[in-house]
């Protein structure tokens, strides 16, 4: 699991870095005109965020001492993952689209956010010291 968390926050921090410069530069005036530059600009922190997230998870699980709390590690790695892909890629298509329904669907990838870094705090918490 470790190598997926690794791999998946690499591809999603690239993925950031590509939106991040495509909002600004091709969907700039788009995203201006429409109002909705702030919902991509939150789209592309976030998944920024979480990909940094997810390497640290990848990273932690490798360690020794990480032994016993893996499998809440891993469950945190895919809250990240799935929280990422849920809400920057429905907020993101929110922007571009402008098809609302998509931001009822955002706060599911909050509360994946939010019970990922739970269970980071519960591996913590159980890390042997």
């Amino acid at each position: 699991m470790p190598r997926l968390m690794l791999l998946a926050g690499a591809i999603l921090a690239g993925l950031g870095v590509a939106a991040g410069s495509f909002g600004a530069h091709g969907l700039e005036s788009v995203l201006r005109a429409t109002g909705r530059a702030e919902n991509w600009e939150t789209a592309v922190r976030y998944c920024m965020y979480h990909a940094l997230a997810l390497v640290a998870v990848g990273l932690a699980a490798t360690l020794p001492q990480a032994a016993a709390v893996r499998g809440l590690l891993s469950a945190a790695g895919l809250c990240f993952l799935v929280g990422t892909l849920v809400f920057s890629g429905c907020l993101g298509a929110l922007a571009v689209s402008g098809v609302r329904v998509l931001g009822a669907i955002v706060p599911i990838g909050g509360v994946l956010f939010l019970v990922g870094w739970a269970l980071m705090a519960v591996a913590a918490l159980r890390l042997p010291a």
